[in-house]
Parts: structure tokens; C-alpha cells; sequence
């Protein structure tokens, strides 16, 4: 098995041969944003603008020092060129820019409960650039598969908001893998100045470490993982042929099998267990974001919320300053 998750009937996923109309893009985007209405009002009452703040003073350039400057803001080394003391001149910091990175790639049509994680994606990529324009923020979106897909640069306002939830729906991919590498690679270089940077997807893929690394080191980063149901998982109907859209091949798997259920459960707990410690490591968080829930009365699978897991790091991010 390749890294991506098998699929025994992968989802509709726009793009291509089904790309939709004006309208059902329209209608698809408005439920999404009725739908986290409240998610946003939630996120801003959890403690969004006090977590996701700068360090209040944003460096503007250097002038020469007059009588009465603060000597604690003298640049010594522009000082020591030049021959005549300069000082570093700062500018309150107003608005933060927030990076969204999300997964397109074929593995996300997988899903239950009636959302695939390409739907729960664009989900939480509305839930927080809603927030962000509340925040009086930039936010920005980079979708990406093997390959970068779309980009729209930070800005602020409610209709960055609107296009940036339907790109993340609907805008069609035309690769299929994933290469968290590329797109940490793509943003380190187009970010300039200083971000909270969200990765969001399924990370089913290990090519990743190095150049998040890098990016950690100059952005705030962190990860939120789309984890569904089948990705650990399997229902118990015999046998079947599953397919992996990423890799283009398919098996066939013997899902009434304990050892083949079991083996499942302990990779997926393994990956998890590996990317925690391989995130922290590099001073990333990772957070994870149920696609699908079991009810506990009628044992029927159903959407997760995806605003709780959001709201419960931010207030140990809140914790842990």
C-alpha cells in the first residue's frame, strides 16, 4: 500500500469532466458558510486574536540617531559601518497574515458520513478565514497536491474569505498526489514576513520533514490533521477490491479478517505516534480533525465538529504562553 488511505468507492470530487455550475458552486459555498457561522463567532469568543497575535512592534527601517532617541534601539552594526550611531525604528504591528495550505490531492475524496475530507477541508479553511477578516487579519490560500494547484495572496476582507472557501471546495486538481514537501518549499519562499501558517491535510505522506523545518523556522506553524474513519478502520464485508487513487493501483483486501483490521488500526496509531513526535520536534502543532464520529446511542456514523478540536488548542496555546 502506498501512503494515501485505500478507497472502495471514491467520492464525487469536482474538477474536470464534473466541474460544476455557477450556480451549485454558489449554493455549495453559502451552506458552507451558514454552516460555520457560529464555528467563527466560537473561534473569536475562544480566544482567536489573543492566540494568533504578533509581537506587537513590527521593525521599519533605520535612521540616524538624535538627542533623546532610546540608546537601547541603537543598530550597532549600522553604527559600527557607518561611523555615526543609527537607531532601529519600529512600527506598532496591526494585522497578522494567516497562510492556508490544503491537501487537494486524490486522497481526500475518501470520507463517511456524507463528507469527504476535501469537504471538511474547506470547512475549516472557511471556519478560519472568517475568523481572520473578523480578526481584521490577512489570510491567504495555497491548495496543492503534488504539485501547487491554486494561490491567493493574503488579504483582508469578506470576500477573501468567499473565494478562499470555494477554492478550497471546488477548485479542480489536476494532480493526484501530495508533496507536503513542495508546498512548505513554496511558502517559505512567497511568505516575506512573518505568518501563522495552517497545514491542513490528511498526512498520509512522509517526504515532508526537512522543508517544514525550514518553515517552522521563520513561521508559526501549524498542522491540522483530517483524520476519517477509514483511515483505521475497515468495514466488516468480506472481500474487496480497494483502489488508491494516488497510486493508481488496487487490491483486494479481506476486510472480515481480525489480523488485516488489526494491522490497520496499529499502522495508522504508528503514523500518528511518528508524525506527533517528528512535528514536535520542529516545534509544530499538530492537531487532529475528525472527518466522521460514531454516535454513541444509535452507533451510526455522523459529521465530527471541527471547531472543537480548533477551540480546545487554542486554549492550550492561551495556556502555554
Amino acid at each position: 500500500m502506498s501512503g494515501t488511505a485505500p478507497l472502495t468507492n471514491p467520492r464525487r470530487t469536482y474538477g474536470h469532466e464534473d466541474e460544476p455550475g455557477t450556480a451549485e458552486i454558489l449554493s455549495a459555498v453559502r451552506r458552507i458558510q451558514l454552516r460555520t457561522r457560529k464555528a467563527v463567532t466560537d473561534m473569536i469568543a475562544g480566544g482567536f486574536q489573543s492566540v494568533f497575535r504578533g509581537s506587537g512592534m513590527e521593525f521599519e527601517e533605520v535612521r540616524e540617531y538624535v538627542p533623546g532617541d532610546d540608546v537601547r534601539a541603537i543598530d550597532w552594526n549600522v553604527t559600527a559601518r557607518t561611523g555615526r550611531p543609527y537607531i532601529k525604528k519600529f512600527v506598532e504591528e496591526r494585522e497578522q497574515t494567516i497562510m492556508l495550505a490544503v491537501d487537494f490531492s486524490a486522497s481526500t475524496r475518501l470520507g463517511c458520513a456524507d463528507r469527504s475530507v476535501r469537504a471538511t477541508a474547506a470547512e475549516l479553511a472557511a471556519i478560519l478565514a472568517f475568523s481572520a477578516v473578523q480578526a481584521h487579519d490577512r489570510v491567504g490560500l495555497v491548495g496543492f497536491t503534488d504539485r501547487i494547484e491554486c494561490e491567493l495572496p493574503p488579504r483582508g476582507g469578506t470576500r477573501t474569505a468567499f473565494r478562499i472557501t470555494r477554492e478550497a471546495l471546488v477548485h479542480p486538481a489536476v494532480g493526484t498526489g501530495t508533496s507536503l514537501a513542495a508546498v512548505c518549499e513554496h511558502l517559505g519562499a512567497v511568505l516575506k514576513r512573518q505568518a501563522y501558517v495552517f497545514l491542513i491535510s490528511d498526512f498520509l505522506t512522509d517526504d515532508f520533514r526537512l522543508p517544514l523545518g525550514m518553515l517552522s523556522r521563520r513561521h508559526d506553524v501549524v498542522a491540522l490533521r483530517l483524520v476519517d474513519r477509514r483511515h483505521h478502520a475497515l468495514p466488516k464485508v468480506g472481500l474487496v477490491r480497494w483502489f488508491d487513487p494516488e497510486t493508481q493501483r488496487t487490491m483486494l483486501v479481506d476486510t472480515s479478517s481480525k489480523r488485516v483490521r488489526g494491522a490497520l488500526q496499529r499502522r495508522h496509531e504508528e503514523h500518528g505516534e511518528a508524525l506527533r513526535a517528528s512535528l514536535g520536534s520542529q516545534g509544530v502543532d499538530l492537531v487532529d480533525i475528525p472527518v466522521s464520529e460514531v454516535d454513541d446511542e444509535t452507533g451510526a456514523i455522523q459529521r465530527a465538529s471541527v471547531v472543537e478540536p480548533l477551540i480546545a488548542f487554542m486554549h492550550m496555546r492561551e495556556r502555554r504562553r
